[in-house]
Order: structure tokens, then C-alpha cells, then sequence
């Protein structure tokens, strides 16, 4: 959609400098024209040459003060949203880190919890393998000592 609005926005620049230098082209052929044909003195040809000049002139330091405006607006503009794009990207990354930071938290809590389960569970194995080996040790010393009785 951004992409949309870019290319019609280009376009649109495109557009309105073709427009401003079709204009100044136009201008310019038309009044030298006017005054090519007109029925005047070399003298007068040349004022009104020179007339035309200075007003050529002014209107084009018009549309330059005109651009330079434009420009600037356009520069607040970019800088603006530049800005608003900085600090969107800087909240979404502060927030998927906050996301991983808690998912990692969680999944440690888990895995301590089971290998403290786990260690209980081999611990409690491990003492009754402990008393059924007391309590074979102990029958094989009663069988031997009553072996030795009897004999």
C-alpha cells in the first residue's frame, strides 16, 4: 500500500515538474513569437524584449522560492515520519525482547523444576535400592550365621 503511495507521489512530482517546465518553455516560445510578429521599431522590439525578460524573471524566482518551500515541507515531512518509523521499530524490538526475555524465564523455571523432580525421583530409587540391599545383606548374614550354627 506505502509502495502505492510512493509511486503516485513520484509521479505526481514528475508530473508537476514537466508541467512548470512545459510552462516556462511555453511562455518563453510565446513571447518571443508575440514579439517577433508585432509591428514594431528595433527600439521598441528591444524594450519589450527586455521588459519581458525581467518579468521572466521574477516569476521564475517565484516558482524557485515556491520549490525551496516545497522542498523544506517536504524534508519536516520525510524527517517527521522517519522519526514516527524510528520509534515504532524501536517499541517493537523492545517488546519482542521483553516477550524473549519472559519466555526464557518461564522455560528455565520449567526445566529446574523438572531436574529438581527428576533428582528427587532418582534420589528416592536410590534409597530404597540402598534398604533392599540392607535388607539382602542382612538376610545373607543371618543365613550365614546360622550356616555356621549348624555346622
Amino acid at each position: 500500500m506505502d509502495m502505492n503511495k510512493k509511486a503516485k507521489n513520484s509521479e505526481r512530482s514528475v508530473n508537476n515538474k514537466d508541467f512548470l517546465l512545459g510552462t516556462l518553455i511555453g511562455g518563453l516560445t510565446g513571447a518571443v513569437a508575440a514579439l517577433l510578429w508585432a509591428p514594431k521599431s528595433g527600439s521598441e522590439l528591444r524594450g519589450d524584449l527586455n521588459n519581458r525578460a525581467v518579468e521572466l524573471k521574477d516569476r521564475t524566482g517565484e516558482w524557485k522560492d515556491a520549490a525551496y518551500e516545497k522542498g523544506a515541507d517536504w524534508k519536516d515531512t520525510a524527517s517527521q515520519k522517519g522519526s514516527e518509523v524510528k520509534e515504532k521499530a524501536y517499541l517493537k524490538g523492545s517488546e519482542l525482547r521483553t516477550r524473549a526475555v519472559d519466555s526464557t524465564s518461564k522455560l528455565s523455571r520449567k526445566t529446574q523444576a523438572k531436574t529438581q523432580e527428576l533428582s528427587k525421583s532418582i534420589q528416592d530409587k536410590l534409597k530404597r535400592d540402598d534398604g533392599a540391599a540392607e535388607v539382602a545383606a542382612t538376610e545373607e548374614s543371618a543365613v550365614t550365621a546360622e550356616s555356621d550354627r549348624t555346622s
